[in-house]
C-alpha cells in the first residue's frame, strides 16, 4: 500500500493507513473510519515522536480529552495540536516526521531466537530420560505415542511374566 510512483505521502493519506492497521479486512470498513489509541502510539513509535519527543502518557492525556475510543481525521487534527501545544513541539515538525515515516509495519518483535542456549535446549541427541523416549532417532517427535504409555489392555499387569500361559496350566 505504498504511494504511486512520484507521488508524496500526505497526514490524510498516512492517517487512513494507520487507522485500519491492525484490522482484518472484515473490520476495516468506512463505518470504523477513524484511529484508536493505540494504532496512534504505534505511529507516533515508527516516527520516532515517541519516546524522544512525547510519552504514551502524554499521548493517552491528549487522546481522553478528546471522549472516544476512535477519532475521525478532523479531531486527529486537533489531537495534534494539543499534543503540540503541552509539549512546546513546532506542529510542523511533528506533522513531518508523522509523513515520512514509511507505511505501518511491524518492528519484528516476535522474530524467532536462534543462538547458542536455544541450539543447546532444543537439540533433541541431548535429551536424557524420560523426555528422550519422545522422539525418534532422526529428532522428529513421536507425537502421542511419545507422551504417554500405551496399553495393551489385555488383562495383565505390566510386570507379569507367565504372560499368556493360564490356560497351559489348567
Amino acid at each position: 500500500m505504498s504511494e504511486s510512483a512520484g507521488e508524496q505521502p500526505t497526514l490524510g493519506s498516512q492517517f487512513k493507513k494507520f487507522s485500519v492497521f491492525g484490522l482484518t479486512h472484515q473490520q476495516a470498513t468506512p463505518q470504523t473510519a477513524g484511529i484508536t489509541l493505540s494504532n496512534a502510539d504505534k505511529w507516533f513509535k515508527q516516527a520516532g515522536v515517541i519516546p524522544k519527543m512525547v510519552t504514551t502518557t502524554d499521548t493517552s492525556i491528549c487522546f481522553s480529552k478528546l471522549k472516544q475510543k476512535k477519532i475521525d481525521f478532523k479531531d486527529f487534527k486537533k489531537y495534534l495540536d494539543d499534543i503540540a501545544a503541552t509539549k512546546k513541539i513546532p506542529l510542523e515538525e511533528l506533522k513531518s516526521k508523522l509523513i515520512n515515516c514509511g507505511d505501518p509495519g511491524t518492528n519484528h518483535a516476535t522474530k524467532a531466537v536462534s543462538g547458542g542456549a536455544v541450539g543447546r535446549l532444543t537439540d533433541t541427541s541431548k535429551y536424557t530420560g524420560q523426555h528422550k523416549e519422545r522422539f525418534d532417532e532422526s529428532g522428529k517427535g513421536k507425537g502421542k505415542a511419545g507422551r504417554e504409555d500405551l496399553h495393551a489392555n489385555d488383562g495383565y499387569v505390566s510386570g507379569y511374566k507367565e504372560k499368556g500361559s493360564y490356560n497351559d496350566k489348567h
